[in-house]
């Protein structure tokens, strides 16, 4: 296994790291408040960032995440990357890559996926294998409201492309504990359009959880980041917080756990790009980006002391990802039995 960027990958990621840098700052955020920064999307998109992961895959993207997390910037690129541009490149016939993928490249288009649906979706009148009727809710889709594309698994595991502007489809705005421009999604009847066989739904929830996990690996490192530079410039007696052997320890803590979801992110990224299963590896990607990560949100906080307990501190936000990530990818119980009975299958076939 080798995870070293490529040339390409490592170029868009610099470049990437750039634009959130200079973009993706405390002040804008607190601008943007639960929505999308436009601006901030827009110049991502010109920059060609989006169009790249079909270049730079699933590990490209992750690298990508990374970066995105260490200043939680507003902006669906997880989303529209992971559940729109992989999803259609990879399951998509010629015909819905020719039709979906340029706008899905430039930005102008936005994907989001329903996932996981927890088997609500019903799919009805489903006359021929590409068309159907779907209907159901969802209680919350991250990035919904920016969205004009979702990707629905119904009860039988088959994925559906949804438009929210479409008859049957209503999406009600609802808050998170991260603000991700989220919204409930209600189908009455709703047309769907068939996304890929069979396998594809588990195929695409795999690569999701690989890259949201990525996405936590910056938002952890982001969170650290700030935690260190406090502990070195704090003084307590005239010492700095970072002399201290139980501050040393809880930001060691932080770092293993911060490099652990990295390194897990990055090998299920790796075998997926390379064509080798990784449904086992993105479940333990998942298990410690849901684990390990709250911990060192919780330690990112607790490091800033007093300072920590501000709402308006940048580290709060990060807390919020942090958490929201957790919830989204699964309690780490359920996501270890799932990953416990894949490896007993695994084992048995």
């Amino acid at each position: 296994m080798d995870f070293a960027p490529t040339e390409e990958q490592g170029a868009a990621q610099g470049l990437a790291a750039r634009i959130f840098g200079d973009l993706s700052t405390p002040e804008r955020l607190a601008v943007a408040g639960t929505g999308t920064d436009a601006e901030l999307w827009k110049e991502l998109c010109a920059a060609g960032l989006t169009a790249a992961v079909e270049e730079t895959g699933l590990l490209g993207l992750v690298l990508l995440l990374e970066e995105q997390g260490r200043t939680t910037a507003q902006v669906p690129f997880a989303a529209s990357c992971v559940y729109g541009l992989l999803a259609v490149a990879r399951h998509g016939t010629d015909e819905q890559r020719e039709r979906l993928l340029p706008a899905l490249r430039d930005g102008t288009a936005v994907a989001t996926g329903a996932f996981p649906a927890g088997g609500g979706i019903r799919a009805d009148g489903t006359n021929t294998d590409d068309a159907g009727r779907l209907s159901g809710s969802v209680p919350y889709v991250p990035w919904l409201r920016d969205a004009g594309l979702v990707l629905v698994p119904d009860r039988e595991a088959r994925l559906w492309i949804v438009r929210t502007g479409d008859p049957g489809v209503l999406t009600e705005p609802v808050e998170t504990t991260a603000p991700w421009s989220a919204a409930r999604l209600v189908l009455d009847g709703a047309a769907g359009e068939r996304l890929g066989g069979a396998g594809a739904y588990g195929a695409v929830l795999a690569a999701a959880r690989t890259a949201f996990a990525g996405l936590q690996a910056g938002v952890c490192a982001g969170s650290l980041a700030r935690a260190v530079a406090h502990v070195n410039t704090r003084e307590q007696f005239g010492r700095p917080l970072s002399t201290k052997q139980g501050v040393l320890l809880r930001a060691a803590d932080a770092h293993m756990d911060t490099e652990a979801i990295r390194v897990t992110a990055y090998e299920a990224a790796w075998r997926y790009d390379t064509g080798l299963p990784y449904g086992p590896q993105a479940l333990t990607a998942a298990w410690w980006a849901s684990e390990a990560g709250k911990r060192v949100v919780h330690a990112g906080q607790h490091l800033h002391g007093g300072t920590g307990a501000d709402l308006d501190h940048p580290v709060h936000r990060h807390f919020l990802w942090g958490r929201q990530l957790d919830a989204y990818l699964g309690c780490g119980g359920e996501v270890l039995q799932e990953l416990g009975d894949s490896l007993v299958k695994e084992g048995t076939e």
